[in-house]
């Protein structure tokens, strides 16, 4: 419904969006939760099929967007499920394994909070809202080549899905709203963020979510991921982002 605009840039494909419905059992001894909980079951099969996604991961549940021509295809005129030739014994099989691209991930010192408002609620904040999504921010800012930090980053990401809200915003700016109409985790616990990516990393590329949530989920390590337009960003508590950087540095070495 939105006009043609030479400011408004949209991807080419169409988007479904899955929801990922879990069984109440997680791997023995797993404790994390987001997309570290989804890594071996979802996100590491979609990556060896060479499936592209998009990672949303809210207060409530993780959604994974898929383009549309990876599930569904036209026959005479009609929508019909994609069909896998290589299959084996019931299973599908890996495709080869192409060399990744390890991207770089930079580390804001920035703290985030992720929250969740009872919809009931959302007019007595909705001003303030709009002032912190439209005018409240501050021109980007790059990290130098190389870097590894940035000093701080602004990033604010609010959804609504399905009568549900769920809204990341660093702990500064969650200072500004009535207490009482965010809704948290009884500890009330911080995150850090995780950005991957040097540059725009477009929408064709296959595993980029792996590469960050599955050494996450051999570490145990509980994890939001939240992909936008040009780079992707995960959230692991504040307490544990010394060990997710220096997994990731790791990863990164021995992918070299």
């Amino acid at each position: 419904e939105l006009p043609p605009s030479e400011f408004m840039q949209v991807a080419d494909s169409t988007w479904l969006v899955l929801s990922v419905v879990s069984n109440g059992r997680a791997p023995s001894g797993c404790q994390a939760t987001g997309v570290t909980k989804i890594a071996r079951s979802v996100i590491a099969p979609l990556a060896e099929h060479h499936v592209s996604v998009l990672m949303l991961s809210t207060y409530q549940t993780d959604f994974i967007l898929v383009r549309e021509f990876d599930i569904y295809k036209e026959e005479s005129g009609e929508c019909v499920p994609v069909t896998c030739d290589d299959v084996s014994n019931g299973f599908l099989k890996p495709k080869p394994a192409a060399s990744p691209t390890l991207h770089p991930v930079q580390s804001p010192q920035t703290r985030f909070c992720v929250l969740t408002v009872a919809p009931d609620t959302l007019p007595a904040i909705a001003t303030m809202l709009i002032d912190v999504l439209f005018y409240s921010h501050s021109p980007p800012r790059e990290a130098g080549a190389g870097s590894q930090d940035l000093d701080s980053i602004t990033f604010f990401a609010f959804s609504l899905i399905e009568g549900y809200i769920s809204i990341v915003m660093d702990a500064e700016t969650q200072k500004r709203f009535p207490s009482d109409l965010l809704l948290t985790s009884s500890t009330g616990e911080l995150w850090r963020m995780v950005r991957i990516g040097g540059q725009p990393l477009g929408f064709d590329e296959c595993g980029i979510v792996a590469q960050i949530a599955e050494p996450l989920a051999a570490a145990d390590i509980s994890a939001y991921y939240i992909s936008t337009f040009n780079f992707d960003h995960a959230l692991v508590p504040e307490e544990g982002i010394a060990e997710v950087i220096q997994l990731l540095q790791q990863r990164q070495e021995s992918g070299r």
